[in-house]
């Protein structure tokens, strides 16, 4: 059985990795990854389309100074992006984020597993949680990454309002601002609570270093003549 010390410590990286776990199902579920704003303006109207999405579902509405606007619309992403190279890209950052949630379930499982049990010396001890709570950090990392380089550089609010819009083409476009939501935020929190688990590892390894090295002490400085007797 495990020491209270290795159980206390364990079970504190265990809620850490449940709660990366749970952080990451609200980023999955939530829509308020990033709101858009897209002036637009040409011959019959003036204004601008506002976008507020997550990475299944959106909306968006207009703000015309003149013109007739159309009612909100609810869209799907990946539904409305058909065949795209935004729509690649926003498909790969689901699937980094999928993966993420499974290394994070993971580690959850082995710092509950390690908090009753002794399997120090295995992959499923200390080495197995430093490996799936880094793997969980890495990939929600490349999932910020391939989601502001798509949003920014290959342009995926306006493809978005170009497909949701068909009258306002792309030369309508007058500029874009971007700012993102809690749900995009929360993906730092995610890499936070990876971190913070697996520090707690470290610590609770340097302990029980130390403890093992005060052990060996009595016998290495004890006199000669007591060792021989």
């Amino acid at each position: 059985m495990p020491t209270a010390t290795k159980t206390l410590m364990f079970l504190s990286s265990f809620v850490t990795s449940l709660g990366t776990f749970i952080v990451i199902c609200s980023i999955l579920a939530t829509q308020e990854w990033i709101r858009s704003t897209i002036a637009i303006r040409d011959s019959s109207s003036n204004g601008s389309v506002i976008l507020t999405y997550g990475l299944f579902h959106g909306k968006s509405i207009q703000e015309l100074n003149h013109g007739i606007a159309e009612s909100d619309k609810n869209f799907e992403v990946l539904g409305i992006l058909n065949n795209s190279s935004q729509k690649t890209l926003h498909s790969v950052v689901i699937l980094f984020l999928a993966l993420s949630l499974s290394a994070s379930l993971l580690s959850s499982g082995f710092t509950f597993y390690n908090s009753v049990s002794n399997p120090y010396q295995t992959f499923l001890g200390p080495m197995g949680v430093y490996t799936w709570s880094g793997l969980s950090a890495s990939f929600i990392f490349i999932t910020i990454v391939l989601f502001v380089g798509n949003t920014q550089s290959n342009h995926l609010s306006e493809e978005l309002a170009q497909r949701l819009y068909p009258l306002y083409p792309a030369a309508t476009h007058q500029g874009t601002s971007h700012s993102y939501g809690y749900s995009f935020w929360l993906s730092l929190l995610v890499i936070f609570l990876n971190v913070v688990t697996s520090v707690i590892i470290i610590f609770y390894q340097k302990a029980r270093y130390k403890r093992k090295q005060e052990h060996k002490k009595p016998m290495e400085y004890a006199p000669r003549d007591g060792i021989l007797f």
